[in-house]
């Protein structure tokens, strides 16, 4: 019997949920494996695997391309800028960067940060109070975070479901400034925000769009500028936000739009003023494997083949793969490199990982909170340096996984 005498401990934190309890109670622990990946493959535990669960969609973090300017810039300024951007953290490569992010997106500025995640908490120096942030309840957790930090009002509006938010729109205070913000392409599922709707529903009231384009910039579009060019509204986004550790082979972020918000952000958000800058190797990286994704379209009309033709076999195998939820106004199929493979409960969940790597294949079980209770996923993704001899290995061993 607890002891109610004794004070309460910050650090008695057990693990409780269903899931971590499942991924405890898995022989291999699915999290924190050190992996060497490199062209679709994967060395865990000294054994030969098909990587299915690498963001890298592009293929490009292990181009010698890119790996060369990163060495390059390594010898020439060093491991790190040691500071801050408004301080010492600037160097010829981050304004190098930041005009090819601009040039590539048709922006007025960009602004590079350290992470993506922090390109997201920079956010939060736009949302004052009186401010009012409409959110997509699905949307990756640095939004989430970034919006928290901000001191306006918040509103969440019902997954991918536009009649939803222009319900919460045309009750809101019509003085109030507002944002509607979203994910592009929502990262466990791949499923696309329905931009036209949302752009439309904040235009009819006055609010600006503000998109992450995290895993779908440099990937859709027919010049790779995101869902918002696939889906014909990239000029009705205000302000984009983005990472360098998905399409571009490298780590770090992104924040693109007009110039007098770029300025702002540089010296009004806190995760940009107080935080070391992206050090140089990253800043090159990204600036060559940007370059390559514009130079090499095949990279990304490849992955977006393989992902379709490995979508179609799974759902033939009878898994499915759909989206989480889709509304009458917001039905579009998920259309980038992730694949979400629906597994139910957690035990479920983490026993078909462990039969996909028995069969040789490394994937991604993903349980709260990044997904419902109740709503695990195998998280699969595909790259542009995946073989077809891939996709065929993959294949078997999810049909292997549902005979036993």
């Amino acid at each position: 019997m607890p002891d109610s005498n004794r004070p309460a401990d910050l650090f008695d934190k057990p693990l409780n949920s269903p899931f971590l309890q499942a991924v405890h109670a898995t022989p291999v622990r699915p999290y924190y494996r050190p992996l060497h990946a490199r062209d679709g493959e994967a060395v865990m535990d000294g054994r030969q695997v098909v990587m299915a669960g690498c963001n890298d969609y592009l293929g490009l973090a292990t181009d010698p391309r890119v790996t060369a300017a990163a060495g390059a810039a390594l010898r020439t300024y060093g491991a790190s800028c040691s500071g801050a951007r408004t301080l010492n953290g600037t160097l010829p490569l981050h304004g190098e960067l930041e005009a090819a992010v601009a040039d590539f997106l048709g922006t007025e500025d960009a602004a590079v940060v350290t992470t993506g995640f922090q390109a997201n908490l920079a956010l939060a120096a736009l949302f004052g109070t009186g401010d009012l942030v409409l959110s997509d309840t699905a949307n990756h957790a640095s939004l989430i975070d970034g919006i928290r930090l901000g001191a306006a009002h918040r509103l969440r509006y019902r997954h991918r479901d536009p009649a939803h938010l222009d319900r919460l729109l045309a009750d809101a205070d019509p003085a109030a400034a507002k944002a509607v913000v979203t994910d592009g392409m929502f990262s466990m599922d791949g499923a696309l925000a329905p931009l036209p709707a949302l752009t439309a529903a904040a235009r009819r009231h006055g609010a600006r769009t503000i998109v992450d384009g995290a895993h779908d910039i440099g990937l859709l579009g027919p010049s790779g500028r995101g869902a918002a060019e696939h889906l014909g509204v990239h000029d009705r986004v205000d302000l984009f936000t983005g990472t360098f550790s998905k399409c571009f082979g490298s780590t770090g972020g992104f924040l693109a739009g007009p110039a007098r918000v770029i300025t702002y952000l540089r010296y009004a958000a806190r995760a940009v003023l107080f935080s070391a800058s992206m050090p140089p190797p990253a800043l090159a990286a990204a600036g060559s494997a940007l370059e390559i994704s514009i130079a090499e379209p095949w990279r990304r009309h490849r992955v977006l083949a393989l992902a379709a033709r490995l979508r179609e076999r799974l759902a033939g195998l009878g898994y499915d793969t759909g989206p989480a939820t889709a509304t009458q106004e917001s039905t579009a199929d998920p259309a980038g490199p992730v694949i979400a493979v629906r597994a139910g409960e957690p035990a479920a969940c983490v026993g078909l990982w462990q039969r996909l790597l028995d069969a040789g294949v490394y994937t991604n079980p993903v349980g709260p909170p990044a997904v419902p209770e109740g709503c695990c996923i195998i998280r699969v993704t595909l790259q542009a340096t995946h073989t077809d001899a891939h996709v065929d290995r993959i294949t078997d061993a999810f049909a292997a996984a549902r005979r036993l």
